[in-house]
């Protein structure tokens, strides 16, 4: 294990100074998970690759599906035995829930509950959850989080490979006294120690998880997109020159911040547009927005985004998909569509568009 402090700034919050304790291969034992049977919950994006990768790192793995589910065949076709959700959990030491959020708590309440035996392991990719309080596990149990910080096809493909993507690791309730030694150890046999895993907790984990896709990753970049994009053509510009000046130039400099920090980023593209990034990125984004997304955060701290989130999707999901349909007619997605079309690049990276960005 090593402690890595960020560098020292005079006016840096002693919180914001805490050290990370980061964990590599040599601080895990992989026969711990070696010796217990592991339940994958859910067969998509993160859940192939969880199965995939323990499996090839020695561990009994089944798939527990609904009825019905159509990842069945894919995963039988992987050569897994698939059970029923309650005959796996039934079955299992470990019980990794890889399904939605929306649909979590139901499959815990019909289907895992009753099965969690006192020595048996809960295990989550993300607290959700836990953290609002939609799953309450019982007394006796160990509840856990390995979360790797890639979708499951980059996590697959990096295994293979001999490589791994760092995971962040959490223990919300230590029944066994060694919950952490066993959450080291699954995150071993995916492939997070051959990168790095970051001891956190459950409310850590889901508070900037959330933040980081609504004020960020998704949201705000979303926002800024579409935002810029009207700027252009209202006044005048074509759409198609608005569309690559606003977003498809968007992914090289995202790649350079992802290798180097904003710093690369800065020191790769013109002086112009360095110079132009000190001067006008605080007129767009100025204090306003920061105090916007301190409103976020104090919503999602508070349990109100969980709350509506989940209070439509048990409605049916009716503003979800309200949202998802407004957002599909915003002019940006057919100018986009039209002008990808016309060109013989592709730019179809099954590494960053199927399946879930944060999970």
């Amino acid at each position: 294990m090593r402690l890595v402090s960020p560098a020292h700034r005079p006016n840096q919050s002693r919180r914001n100074t805490k050290m990370a304790e980061i964990f590599y291969d040599d601080d895990a034992d992989l026969s711990l998970i070696q010796g217990k049977k592991v339940a994958i919950v859910g067969y998509g994006s993160q859940g192939h690759a969880h199965a995939q990768n323990l499996r090839d790192s020695g561990v009994q793995v089944v798939i527990a599906l609904k009825d019905g589910s159509n990842s069945t065949a894919k995963a039988e076709e992987e050569g897994f035995e698939v059970k029923s959700v309650a005959d796996a959990a039934e079955w299992a030491d470990v019980i990794m829930i890889l399904a939605p959020d929306q649909h979590q708590r139901g499959i815990y309440n019909d289907s895992i509950k009753d099965k969690l035996t006192s020595g048996k392991t809960l295990a989550f990719a993300h607290g959700f959850n836990i953290r609002f309080g939609y799953i309450q596990a019982p007394e006796g149990v160990d509840v856990i989080l390995v979360a790797p910080k890639a979708p499951g096809h980059t996590v697959r493909r990096e295994y293979v490979a001999g490589r791994g993507i760092p995971d962040i690791i959490a223990v919300e309730q230590d029944a066994s006294g060694s919950a952490w030694d066993l959450a080291k150890s699954y995150a071993k046999a995916i492939g997070g120690t051959r990168a790095g895993v970051i001891k956190t907790t459950f409310t850590e984990e889901t508070e900037t998880d959330l933040f980081g896709e609504q004020a960020v990753l998704c949201g705000g970049v979303s926002q800024l997109i579409q935002y810029g994009f009207e700027t252009l053509t209202e006044a005048g510009y074509q759409p198609q020159i608005a569309y690559f000046e606003v977003l498809h130039e968007l992914k090289l400099i995202v790649d350079l911040m992802w290798e180097g920090g904003i710093a690369k980023q800065r020191w790769s593209v013109s002086d112009t547009a360095e110079y132009g990034d000190y001067v006008s990125g605080p007129r767009v984004i100025d204090a306003h927005v920061k105090e916007n997304m301190q409103a976020v955060l104090a919503d999602i701290q508070s349990g109100a985004f969980a709350k509506r989130f989940i209070d439509d999707q048990d409605n049916g999901g009716a503003e979800f998909q309200e949202l998802r349909a407004k957002a599909a007619r915003h002019p940006i997605e057919e100018v986009g569509r039209d002008l990808r079309a016309l060109f013989a690049w592709k730019q179809q990276d099954a590494d960053y568009t199927e399946g879930s960005a944060a999970r």
